[in-house]
């Protein structure tokens, strides 16, 4: 198969092992980064190398980073703005000279993600990541304390405050106006390294407080894909934080950018949208949410997709406990099926 199948791994305080990631057929990338040094810090040289010969010797390749994360100050385009894309560019020079081909990060202000739950219970007993609007009606982060899920928890609830009112001042064009100057900084140190930078969608892909999020839909995927015209500046799509939002043609979207080459890494899994435009995060197989998996992969297939792809989050299963989203079994099972989808869609291709 031309794609390149990966797991993330969270490094040695993971519960899931490399040696038991080896053990899914299939399994060649794993996705991982430095993650005891704060953002806007540069990566210890030896961490790096470290991870490149554990992943190794359990015959795996450590060729994929997520995430370097993006200082709260470039993304208001505070004074030091400067100082930490410097670093920024630093860290995908010493990601590249251990193997790193591939860089996700996101421009998403404060919550990198936003659930209500990480562990809402089916009916058949597995849990999963939810986000109820039920569960955020009368939360005001201005006046109350939010302890949601995707909230970086060094911040004290002052500091969310403080930044919350920071984004609302420059808004959504401020926050264009500052990834541009990211993306022109970075991206050609990217292209020197031969590195592709990965932009992860907001997710969920629509405001939530009043911040602005602005990787939400293919109008702005265009838009920031033109910021810079380079296969170095791509896209990592995933299909969970865009497809929760039915307006977001999924399979579309894959389909034009694969063909474009501007997707650099593939987040697969599924989302059941609710009545009221909550949504739960279900097993990957197409039948059990809103998306049609299969129509995604075979627009990769049909584009010779050769990028990477990991099963994204994963329910809890079988009495499994662990990071919630990131255990072993659910996301060992969605692997399997998303080999099984490539292999049909890429042998029906051949035999056309």
């Amino acid at each position: 198969m031309k794609m390149k199948l990966s797991f993330r791994w969270y490094g040695d305080t993971d519960p899931v092992s490399l040696k038991y990631i080896s053990q899914i057929p299939g399994m060649r990338s794993i996705v991982s980064a430095v993650y005891d040094v704060k953002p806007g810090e540069v990566w210890p040289e030896e961490a790096l190398k470290a991870m490149k010969e554990q992943c190794e010797s359990n015959g795996l390749v450590f060729d994929v980073v997520e995430s370097i994360p993006v200082h709260e100050d470039i993304k208001l385009g505070k004074p030091d703005a400067d100082r930490l894309l410097d670093v920024y560019c630093e860290n995908i020079r010493r990601c590249a000279k251990y193997g790193v081909k591939c860089v996700t990060y996101n421009f998403m202000p404060v919550f990198d993600w936003t659930r209500t739950q990480l562990d809402k219970e089916a009916k058949d007993g597995s849990t999963s990541l939810v986000m109820y609007w039920e569960q955020m009606k009368g939360l005001d982060p201005l006046k109350d304390d939010i302890h949601l899920p995707g909230l970086d928890s060094s911040y004290t609830q002052e500091e969310v405050r403080e930044l919350i009112s920071a984004y609302g001042e420059i808004g959504e064009e401020g926050l264009w106006k500052n990834l541009e100057r990211f993306l022109k900084k970075v991206i050609p140190v990217a292209e020197e390294c031969g590195v592709r930078m990965a932009i992860h969608p907001d997710d969920p892909p629509y405001p939530i407080f009043g911040l602005p999020r602005i990787i939400t839909c293919e109008e702005n995927l265009d838009r920031m894909l033109s910021i810079v015209d380079s296969p170095a500046n791509s896209l990592c799509l995933c299909t969970g934080s865009l497809g929760c939002a039915e307006s977001n043609d999924v399979p579309k979207m894959v389909e034009k950018y694969a063909k474009a080459d501007r997707i650099a890494f593939m987040h697969i899994r599924n989302v059941k949208i609710l009545e009221d435009g909550s949504f739960e995060e279900r097993a990957h197989l197409s039948s059990c949410g809103s998306l049609d998996i299969y129509k995604i992969v075979k627009a990769l297939a049909d584009n010779d997709f050769d990028g990477y792809v990991r099963p994204d989050h994963g329910r809890m299963i079988w009495g499994e406990t662990g990071k919630p989203g990131y255990g072993l079994f659910d996301r060992a099972l969605g692997a399997a099926y998303i080999n099984g989808l490539f292999e049909a869609c890429e042998k029906e291709k051949e035999s056309n």
